[in-house]
């Protein structure tokens, strides 16, 4: 199928079906068209009441993947051709999970456990685990309030899988651009994303010129300091001599020189904090994990 398939003429027809077979208001129903653009179903129907999704043909896993992500109480109304005629069914996500997309066409799906707001600093037991172990979610809490991320931002993550992912979440009509030198780490990504259903983030094994030249101009990025660190804030702010820098490290002497690293590369607006999260266990005892210092700036290159 063409992927300019569902044109406003044709949006409008799948709308006045579902208004004519199914007790809902449209007034509330968000649109997400994923045959155009790299959107994410699963987000989309976590935090709205009812979404009504275009999608293209050649699915099999779609509602497989709803129930895994915990929305088998959704209720899904389609019809089994592709123009918006005809008899509508309706059935629970979680008695689909067997059943693929056949045809490109509109499904209306009713979510009556929405989110209005996004969850920051998802907790750990969200993520597939694999050989990675990811940032606590009270530290993840804080990174995004640095980061700052938006509905429609361009962000690099490197080296760090869950904030990718937590980005790509927010970033709903924006892209992440993960970068994962590791083997096992990009794999642990990749698990990741088909876990949580992303279709907005793209995975790369290094930064350069060439690797991202296929992805928009990053608004931000998000990096755990490492030796390739000015190699890559050298790149990243010729791509936007505007770009917000956001750096995470547990060692003490790259936070005390860091302000050398941003001045040479111009960005302005340094601070520093650290962040500290001690946990009661079982006996009583407050466990000390460990306290990353967050480095944030902006660049102001010419």
């Amino acid at each position: 199928m063409d992927n300019n398939l569902f044109t406003n003429e044709i949006i409008i027809s799948w709308l006045q079906y579902f208004t004519k077979y199914t007790p809902v208001d449209l007034e509330r129903v968000k649109m997400i068209d994923i045959t155009r653009k790299n959107k994410n179903v699963i987000p989309t129907v976590e935090s709205h009441q009812v979404t009504l999704v275009f999608t293209e043909a050649g699915d099999p896993d779609i509602f497989y993947r709803m129930w895994n992500a915990g929305l088998g109480d959704c209720e899904v109304w389609y019809n089994e051709g592709a123009e918006p005629v005809g008899r509508m069914k309706h059935d629970y996500v979680r008695d689909m999970i067997n059943r693929g997309i056949n045809a490109s066409a509109g499904m209306l799906v009713i979510n009556p456990n929405a989110r209005n707001t996004y969850r920051i600093g998802l907790g750990s037991e969200y993520f597939q685990q694999g050989s990675v172990q990811h940032v606590g979610s009270e530290i993840r809490s804080v990174i995004f309030n640095k980061m700052n991320v938006e509905r429609e931002d361009n962000y690099v993550v490197i080296s760090s899988g869950s904030i990718a992912v937590e980005a790509a979440l927010i970033a709903i009509e924006g892209t992440v651009t993960a970068v994962e030198y590791n083997r096992d780490r990009r794999s642990s990504m990749e698990e990741n994303i088909e876990h949580f259903g992303l279709h907005n983030v793209r995975v790369i094994d290094h930064i350069d010129k060439e690797t991202m030249k296929d992805s928009p101009t990053p608004s931000g990025v998000f990096m755990v300091a490492s030796a390739s660190m000015e190699q890559e804030l050298d790149l990243l702010t010729r791509l936007n001599p505007r770009i917000l820098v956001v750096v995470y490290t547990l060692d003490f002497n790259v936070a005390a020189s860091i302000g050398r690293i941003f001045d040479k590369y111009s960005i302005k607006d340094k601070e520093v904090i650290q962040v500290s999260v001690s946990k009661l266990n079982q006996k009583n005892v407050f466990e000390q994990e460990p306290s990353p210092w967050i480095i944030t700036g902006r660049a102001a290159r010419t």
